[in-house]
Protein backbone atom coordinates (compact mmCIF):
# COMPACT_ATOMS: atom_id res chain seq x y z
CA UNK A 1 0.00 0.00 0.00
CA UNK A 2 1.34 3.44 -0.94
CA UNK A 3 2.19 5.77 1.95
CA UNK A 4 -0.33 8.30 0.63
CA UNK A 5 -3.22 5.83 0.81
CA UNK A 6 -5.76 6.84 3.43
CA UNK A 7 -7.97 4.45 5.36
CA UNK A 8 -11.07 5.98 6.93
CA UNK A 9 -11.27 5.88 10.74
CA UNK A 10 -13.60 3.32 12.29
CA UNK A 11 -16.81 4.46 13.99
CA UNK A 12 -16.22 6.28 17.28
CA UNK A 13 -12.73 7.59 16.44
CA UNK A 14 -12.36 11.05 14.93
CA UNK A 15 -9.98 11.99 12.09
CA UNK A 16 -7.39 13.68 14.34
CA UNK A 17 -7.10 10.70 16.67
CA UNK A 18 -7.01 8.25 13.77
CA UNK A 19 -4.12 10.10 12.13
CA UNK A 20 -2.15 9.98 15.37
CA UNK A 21 -2.98 6.29 15.73
CA UNK A 22 -1.71 5.61 12.21
CA UNK A 23 1.50 7.58 12.77
CA UNK A 24 2.13 5.92 16.14
CA UNK A 25 1.54 2.44 14.70
CA UNK A 26 4.00 3.30 11.94
CA UNK A 27 6.51 4.40 14.57
CA UNK A 28 6.19 1.08 16.38
CA UNK A 29 6.92 -0.73 13.13
CA UNK A 30 9.89 1.51 12.39
CA UNK A 31 11.34 0.81 15.84
CA UNK A 32 10.99 -2.89 15.00
CA UNK A 33 12.51 -2.35 11.55
CA UNK A 34 15.62 -0.81 13.11
CA UNK A 35 15.82 -3.63 15.68
CA UNK A 36 15.18 -1.45 18.71
CA UNK A 37 12.59 -3.75 20.31
CA UNK A 38 12.75 -5.86 23.46
CA UNK A 39 10.06 -8.44 22.68
CA UNK A 40 6.89 -6.96 24.30
CA UNK A 41 8.56 -5.01 27.11
CA UNK A 42 9.05 -1.42 25.96
CA UNK A 43 6.65 1.33 24.97
CA UNK A 44 5.95 4.30 22.76
CA UNK A 45 3.18 6.75 23.59
CA UNK A 46 1.57 9.76 21.94
CA UNK A 47 -0.53 12.55 23.39
CA UNK A 48 -3.97 13.11 21.89
CA UNK A 49 -5.24 16.68 21.34
CA UNK A 50 -7.88 18.13 23.62
CA UNK A 51 -8.37 19.06 27.27
CA UNK A 52 -8.76 15.49 28.59
CA UNK A 53 -5.01 14.68 28.64
CA UNK A 54 -5.49 11.30 27.01
CA UNK A 55 -2.67 9.45 25.32
CA UNK A 56 -2.15 6.27 23.32
CA UNK A 57 0.13 3.38 24.29
CA UNK A 58 0.61 -0.15 23.04
CA UNK A 59 -1.64 -3.08 23.77
CA UNK A 60 0.53 -5.18 26.12
CA UNK A 61 1.45 -8.33 24.23
CA UNK A 62 1.25 -7.02 20.67
CA UNK A 63 4.64 -7.18 18.95
CA UNK A 64 5.95 -3.92 17.54
CA UNK A 65 6.27 -5.19 13.97
CA UNK A 66 2.59 -6.18 13.90
CA UNK A 67 1.20 -3.00 15.52
CA UNK A 68 -1.90 -1.47 13.94
CA UNK A 69 -3.68 1.80 14.61
CA UNK A 70 -6.58 -0.11 16.14
CA UNK A 71 -4.24 -1.96 18.56
CA UNK A 72 -3.29 1.20 20.44
CA UNK A 73 -4.96 1.74 23.80
CA UNK A 74 -6.29 5.13 24.92
CA UNK A 75 -5.66 5.88 28.60
CA UNK A 76 -5.74 8.87 30.92
CA UNK A 77 -2.96 10.16 33.16
CA UNK A 78 -4.11 7.85 35.96
CA UNK A 79 -3.68 4.80 33.74
CA UNK A 80 -7.39 4.21 33.30
CA UNK A 81 -8.43 2.83 29.93
CA UNK A 82 -10.79 5.09 28.00
CA UNK A 83 -13.66 3.21 26.44
CA UNK A 84 -12.99 2.92 22.71
CA UNK A 85 -15.02 0.97 20.12
CA UNK A 86 -13.59 -2.49 19.39
CA UNK A 87 -10.99 -2.46 22.17
CA UNK A 88 -12.33 -4.84 24.78
CA UNK A 89 -9.66 -7.03 26.38
CA UNK A 90 -6.68 -4.80 25.63
CA UNK A 91 -4.08 -4.33 28.37
CA UNK A 92 -1.49 -1.74 29.42
CA UNK A 93 1.87 -2.49 31.03
CA UNK A 94 2.08 -0.81 34.44
CA UNK A 95 5.78 0.06 34.17
CA UNK A 96 5.19 1.62 30.77
CA UNK A 97 2.44 3.76 32.23
CA UNK A 98 4.68 4.99 35.06
CA UNK A 99 7.45 6.24 32.80
CA UNK A 100 5.31 7.68 30.03
CA UNK A 101 2.71 9.33 32.24
CA UNK A 102 5.52 11.08 34.12
CA UNK A 103 6.70 12.78 30.94
CA UNK A 104 3.24 13.53 29.56
CA UNK A 105 2.13 15.10 32.85
CA UNK A 106 5.13 17.40 33.11
CA UNK A 107 6.12 18.12 29.51
CA UNK A 108 3.13 19.17 27.38
CA UNK A 109 5.62 20.19 24.67
CA UNK A 110 6.52 16.51 24.12
CA UNK A 111 3.72 14.92 22.14
CA UNK A 112 5.47 11.54 21.71
CA UNK A 113 7.68 9.54 24.11
CA UNK A 114 9.82 6.53 23.17
CA UNK A 115 11.52 4.16 25.61
CA UNK A 116 13.83 1.36 24.45
CA UNK A 117 15.89 -1.50 25.92
CA UNK A 118 18.40 -2.06 23.12
CA UNK A 119 21.67 -3.88 23.67
CA UNK A 120 23.75 -0.81 22.82
CA UNK A 121 21.50 1.52 24.81
CA UNK A 122 21.66 -0.64 27.92
CA UNK A 123 25.42 -1.05 27.52
CA UNK A 124 26.02 2.71 27.42
CA UNK A 125 23.54 3.15 30.27
CA UNK A 126 25.77 0.85 32.34
CA UNK A 127 28.95 2.80 31.64
CA UNK A 128 29.97 5.36 34.26
CA UNK A 129 30.80 8.07 31.73
CA UNK A 130 27.58 7.57 29.78
CA UNK A 131 27.45 8.71 26.16
CA UNK A 132 30.80 9.94 24.90
CA UNK A 133 31.05 12.59 22.14
CA UNK A 134 33.03 10.31 19.83
CA UNK A 135 30.65 10.33 16.86
CA UNK A 136 28.69 12.93 14.94
CA UNK A 137 25.52 11.19 16.11
CA UNK A 138 26.57 11.48 19.75
CA UNK A 139 27.51 15.15 19.45
CA UNK A 140 23.88 15.92 18.63
CA UNK A 141 23.24 15.30 22.35
CA UNK A 142 26.26 17.19 23.71
CA UNK A 143 25.20 19.12 26.83
CA UNK A 144 21.53 18.29 26.22
CA UNK A 145 21.32 14.68 27.42
CA UNK A 146 19.95 13.79 30.87
CA UNK A 147 20.55 10.78 33.14
CA UNK A 148 18.26 9.04 35.63
CA UNK A 149 19.58 6.58 38.20
CA UNK A 150 18.16 3.07 38.32
CA UNK A 151 15.55 2.46 41.05
CA UNK A 152 14.22 -0.96 40.03
CA UNK A 153 11.37 -1.87 37.67
CA UNK A 154 9.37 1.33 37.19
CA UNK A 155 6.24 0.37 39.13
CA UNK A 156 6.39 3.02 41.88
CA UNK A 157 4.43 6.13 40.94
CA UNK A 158 6.56 8.31 43.21
CA UNK A 159 9.49 7.74 40.84
CA UNK A 160 7.70 9.90 38.28
CA UNK A 161 8.78 13.14 39.98
CA UNK A 162 12.43 12.09 39.89
CA UNK A 163 12.24 11.04 36.23
CA UNK A 164 10.82 14.45 35.34
CA UNK A 165 13.35 16.32 37.48
CA UNK A 166 16.25 14.45 35.88
CA UNK A 167 14.95 15.00 32.34
CA UNK A 168 14.65 18.74 32.94
CA UNK A 169 14.21 20.65 29.68
CA UNK A 170 15.99 18.07 27.53
CA UNK A 171 14.35 15.75 25.01
CA UNK A 172 16.63 12.75 25.57
CA UNK A 173 17.69 10.80 28.64
CA UNK A 174 19.68 7.69 29.46
CA UNK A 175 18.07 5.57 32.16
CA UNK A 176 21.04 4.11 34.04
CA UNK A 177 21.31 0.30 33.81
CA UNK A 178 18.01 0.34 31.92
CA UNK A 179 17.84 1.94 28.48
CA UNK A 180 17.03 5.05 26.47
CA UNK A 181 14.20 7.58 26.64
CA UNK A 182 13.39 10.35 24.16
CA UNK A 183 10.53 12.71 23.48
CA UNK A 184 9.49 14.76 20.50
CA UNK A 185 7.14 17.60 19.78
CA UNK A 186 5.85 15.39 16.96
CA UNK A 187 6.02 11.69 16.16
CA UNK A 188 8.54 12.26 13.32
CA UNK A 189 10.79 14.27 15.64
CA UNK A 190 10.67 11.57 18.32
CA UNK A 191 11.62 8.98 15.71
CA UNK A 192 14.71 10.95 14.69
CA UNK A 193 15.70 11.50 18.32
CA UNK A 194 15.72 7.77 19.11
CA UNK A 195 17.35 6.93 15.78
CA UNK A 196 20.30 9.27 16.44
CA UNK A 197 20.65 8.30 20.10
CA UNK A 198 20.59 4.59 19.31
CA UNK A 199 23.14 4.97 16.52
CA UNK A 200 25.38 6.96 18.85
CA UNK A 201 25.26 4.15 21.41
CA UNK A 202 25.95 1.51 18.78
CA UNK A 203 28.98 3.46 17.54
CA UNK A 204 30.33 3.87 21.07
CA UNK A 205 30.11 0.17 21.92
CA UNK A 206 31.72 -0.75 18.59
CA UNK A 207 34.52 1.78 19.04
CA UNK A 208 35.27 0.60 22.58
CA UNK A 209 35.17 -3.10 21.73
CA UNK A 210 38.63 -3.17 20.15
CA UNK A 211 40.35 -1.61 23.14
CA UNK A 212 41.98 1.16 21.07
CA UNK A 213 42.36 4.66 22.49
CA UNK A 214 39.40 6.84 21.55
CA UNK A 215 39.61 10.23 19.85
CA UNK A 216 37.36 12.78 21.55
CA UNK A 217 37.01 16.14 19.77
CA UNK A 218 37.64 19.34 21.76
CA UNK A 219 34.67 20.65 23.76
CA UNK A 220 34.26 23.65 21.45
CA UNK A 221 33.92 21.35 18.44
CA UNK A 222 31.37 19.19 20.27
CA UNK A 223 29.37 22.29 21.25
CA UNK A 224 29.53 23.65 17.70
CA UNK A 225 28.31 20.36 16.27
CA UNK A 226 25.43 20.22 18.75
CA UNK A 227 24.44 23.76 17.77
CA UNK A 228 24.36 22.72 14.11
CA UNK A 229 21.59 20.26 14.95
CA UNK A 230 19.48 23.07 16.43
CA UNK A 231 17.68 24.40 13.37
CA UNK A 232 15.20 27.17 12.83
CA UNK A 233 11.73 25.76 13.49
CA UNK A 234 10.46 25.72 9.85
CA UNK A 235 13.68 24.06 8.65
CA UNK A 236 13.57 21.54 11.51
CA UNK A 237 9.91 20.71 10.87
CA UNK A 238 10.48 20.25 7.14
CA UNK A 239 13.50 18.04 7.75
CA UNK A 240 11.54 15.83 10.18
CA UNK A 241 8.69 15.53 7.69
CA UNK A 242 11.06 14.59 4.86
CA UNK A 243 12.82 11.95 6.97
CA UNK A 244 9.47 10.60 8.19
CA UNK A 245 8.12 10.12 4.67
CA UNK A 246 11.32 8.32 3.71
CA UNK A 247 11.03 6.10 6.80
CA UNK A 248 7.43 5.19 6.00
CA UNK A 249 8.57 3.72 2.70
CA UNK A 250 10.65 1.20 4.67
CA UNK A 251 7.56 -0.35 6.26
CA UNK A 252 4.97 0.11 3.51
CA UNK A 253 5.19 -3.27 1.71
CA UNK A 254 4.03 -5.43 4.61
CA UNK A 255 1.33 -8.07 4.86
CA UNK A 256 -0.92 -6.23 7.32
CA UNK A 257 -1.24 -2.47 7.26
CA UNK A 258 -0.42 -0.32 10.30
CA UNK A 259 -3.34 1.94 9.38
CA UNK A 260 -5.87 -0.89 9.74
Amino acid sequence: MNVTTRIAPPPGIDEAEWQIRCDLAALYRLVAHFRMTDFIYTHISARLPGPDHHFLINDYGTLFHEMRASDLVKIDLDGNRIKTPGQSGKRVNAAGFTIHSAIHMARPDLMCVIHTHTQAGIAVAAQQDGLLPISQHAMKFYNCLSYHGYEGIALDLDERARIVADLGTNKAMILRNHGLLVGGTTIPEAFLEIYFLERACQAQIAAMSGGAKLVIPPPEVCAHTASQYVRDEPVHTNHCAMAWQAALRLIDPVTTDYRS
